[in-house]
C-alpha cells in the first residue's frame, strides 16, 4: 500500500501591529495553520513550546526587538490556593458548571458583547459580530469544549471559557464573564475551577495564555502558585515575577529563521502495519 507522506507545516510572520500590552511597541506573530489528521499532535507539541490556538491557527509572539510576552501555565501538582483564592471559590459555590461541545449560542454572544463593551471596547475584538463569534467558538479542528458557569437559582449565564483538551492539560483559549459581578472575581474563579477539572482528569497543566511583565491586564496570572512561563526555549518556574522584565536587548530575540529551525515538530508519519 502506498502512503502519502504528511507535509510539514509552513510558518509565516504577520505584519507589525501596535502591541496591546506595551504602549509604543509593535508586535508581530509567528503562525502556522492547524489542519489535517495530525492537528491534535501539532497543537499538543506547539502548545508545549509557547504557541496558542485561535480557530485553525497556532501562533506565538515573534517581535523584532522584544520577547516580553511569555506563555504561562499552572503546574497542577504544585498549585495551592491562596486565602484570597479560597474566598473566591467560596463566593462562587452557587454556580453550576456545564461542559458542552463547541457550539455557540445567542446567550453566550450576549454575555460576550456585554463583556467586551465593558472591558475591551477598544480592543481587536470590539467589532466582532455574531457570525465571527460563532466561528471563534466552533471552528476548531481539535478536541475543544465550551465550559459554562450558571447561577443555579436564576439560571443566568455568568461565565464562559472556550477550552482545548491537550494531551498534558487544559488550554483556556478565551474566557469572558458578566462584568457587573466584580465581587465574584469570575476570571480568577474560572481558572481555579479549571485547575480542579485538570486535577480530576489527571492532567498536569492548565495553560493560561500569555503573561507580560509589568502589564496590569496580565498581573492576575502571576498570583497563581505553581505558575511556569516559557522563556529561553524551556518552561521555568516563576518564583519571582520581578525577575522578568519587559525591557529586552535586541540581541536577546532570535531571528525568525532560527526560531523556526528550533521548533520541534511531532512525528506524524503513518504507522506501518504488518
Amino acid at each position: 500500500m502506498r502512503h502519502t507522506l504528511p507535509i510539514a507545516p509552513q510558518f509565516y510572520v504577520t505584519a507589525p501591529q501596535p502591541c496591546p500590552y506595551l504602549d509604543g511597541r509593535m508586535e508581530r506573530k509567528l503562525f502556522t495553520a492547524l489542519q489535517g489528521e495530525s492537528a491534535d499532535k501539532l497543537n499538543d507539541s506547539l502548545s508545549q513550546q509557547g504557541f496558542r490556538r485561535s480557530q485553525n491557527v497556532l501562533y506565538r509572539p515573534s517581535c523584532a526587538e522584544c520577547s516580553a510576552c511569555l506563555s504561562a501555565r499552572i503546574d497542577v501538582s504544585a498549585f495551592a490556593p491562596s486565602r484570597s483564592q479560597k474566598r473566591t471559590s467560596k463566593r462562587n459555590e452557587d454556580l453550576a458548571r456545564r461542559a458542552t461541545s463547541p457550539w455557540a449560542s445567542e446567550e453566550q454572544y450576549e454575555l460576550f458583547r456585554t463583556y467586551l463593551d465593558s472591558r475591551h471596547a477598544d480592543g481587536g475584538m470590539a467589532d466582532m459580530d455574531v457570525f465571527e463569534f460563532a466561528a471563534m467558538i466552533e471552528e476548531t479542528p481539535i478536541r475543544s469544549r465550551v465550559v459554562e458557569y450558571t447561577q443555579q437559582d436564576k439560571g443566568a449565564l455568568v461565565g464562559v471559557s472556550l477550552t482545548d483538551v491537550l494531551s498534558d492539560g487544559l488550554s483556556m483559549v478565551y474566557s469572558f464573564y458578566a462584568p457587573n459581578m466584580s465581587k465574584r472575581s469570575m476570571g480568577t474563579y474560572m481558572i481555579l475551577d479549571h485547575v480542579e477539572i485538570a486535577r480530576e482528569a489527571g492532567l498536569p497543566y492548565v495553560y493560561l495564555g500569555y503573561w507580560v511583565p509589568g502589564s496590569q491586564k496580565m498581573g492576575y496570572k502571576s498570583k497563581f502558585s505553581g505558575l511556569e512561563v516559557y522563556a529561553g526555549g524551556r518552561w521555568q518556574k516563576m518564583t519571582d515575577p520581578e525577575a522578568f522584565s519587559a525591557e529586552m536587548h535586541p540581541l536577546s530575540t532570535d531571528p525568525i529563521a532560527e526560531q523556526v529551525a528550533n521548533i520541534h515538530l511531532p512525528d506524524t508519519r503513518p504507522t506501518t502495519r504488518r
